[in-house]
């Protein structure tokens, strides 16, 4: 499993990437077109099956990018977009039914209930 985390910069409308603690970079007109070659880099770089990535803006003109490579079991990528764009996931296979809930009636307690009172 690779961790790789990058610090993006946009300046001059042109989003650009640096590795914090590697020599990836990569740079591209928008955050999404950004994000999509780095995650293509970092796959390159490390052949583990499964993709997860965060993309987190800072500001609005510096974000911070990093992708996991061998996070997720089954081959399935989930890509997580933050500010920039959507994000969407992908797993395989039927997606994932929400939880019911449950109606919880509350009621309201009396302090007369109690059978004293803070004042006597």
């Amino acid at each position: 499993m690779g961790v790789y985390t990058f610090v993006c910069r946009n300046t001059g409308g042109e989003w650009t990437a640096k590795q914090h603690s590697g020599e990836i970079e990569a740079s591209a007109a928008t955050p999404y077109e950004l994000q999509r070659r780095l995650v293509a880099a970092a796959s390159a770089a490390d052949s583990a099956a499964g993709v997860q990535s965060s993309f987190s803006m800072v500001s609005p003109s510096s974000a911070v990018f990093q992708v996991i490579v061998g996070a997720v079991g089954g081959g399935a990528m989930i890509v997580s977009g933050g500010a920039a764009g959507g994000g969407a996931a992908a797993s395989g296979g039927a997606a994932a039914e929400a939880p019911k809930e449950e109606k919880v009636e509350e009621k309201e307690e009396s302090d007369d209930d109690m059978g004293f009172s803070l004042f006597d």
